[in-house]
């Protein structure tokens, strides 16, 4: 079995949480959760990864990004009523 590199998972995060900061931003009342969520997604683009190791030298450690995931979904899940938000879409 092959292994799954880590920036394509990152990657898929970052798609993730950008999805769902784009849906808290033009649906609920709460656009300015969905602008953070879209902020704070950028850090798993591996490209954005290599210009800020590049810029500034600083490596955002995995583990912290784990945990940045678990907030993420359980504020986006939980708190910020995402399956509500997506039922208005249709509508």
């Amino acid at each position: 079995m092959k292994k799954i590199p880590f920036p394509l998972v990152s990657l898929f995060f970052g798609i993730l949480f950008s999805l769902i900061g784009i849906v808290n931003l033009f649906w609920g009342n709460d656009s300015f959760f969905g602008v953070f969520l879209v902020g704070l997604s950028l850090i798993y683009y591996p490209p954005i990864q290599r210009w800020l190791e590049a810029t500034t030298g600083f490596v955002i450690p995995g583990m912290a990004k784990i945990a940045l995931g678990a907030f993420l979904l359980w504020a986006s899940l939980g708190v910020g009523e995402l399956f509500e938000k997506i039922g208005m879409i249709g509508k």
